[in-house]
């Protein structure tokens, strides 16, 4: 009985993992230039010293003031970056 219950945790364990939400605007991602990870209308952009989820842009006036819009390496996506 004990063998039957760590296999179901285990592969609980794996489901879970598997089956990841999108990541939202401001969190941390792993592939700059990439939009799989993130939600709608985000890109993986690399910033302030790692890769986080930003919101994608085409130019200025879809940024906040403490943001700019700027390419996203690997990609030929802008998102608003943090200045």
């Amino acid at each position: 009985m004990g063998t039957k219950k760590f296999l179901l945790g285990v592969v609980l364990a794996l489901v879970a993992a598997c089956s990841s939400d999108p990541i939202v605007v401001g969190g941390a991602c792993k592939n700059a230039g990439k939009t799989e990870e993130c939600v709608d209308k985000a890109i993986c952009s690399n910033d302030k010293g790692g890769t986080y989820c930003r919101a994608t842009c085409t130019d200025q006036a879809q940024c906040s003031a403490t943001e700019s819009c700027n390419g996203v390496t690997g990609s030929s996506t802008k998102s608003c970056q943090p200045k």
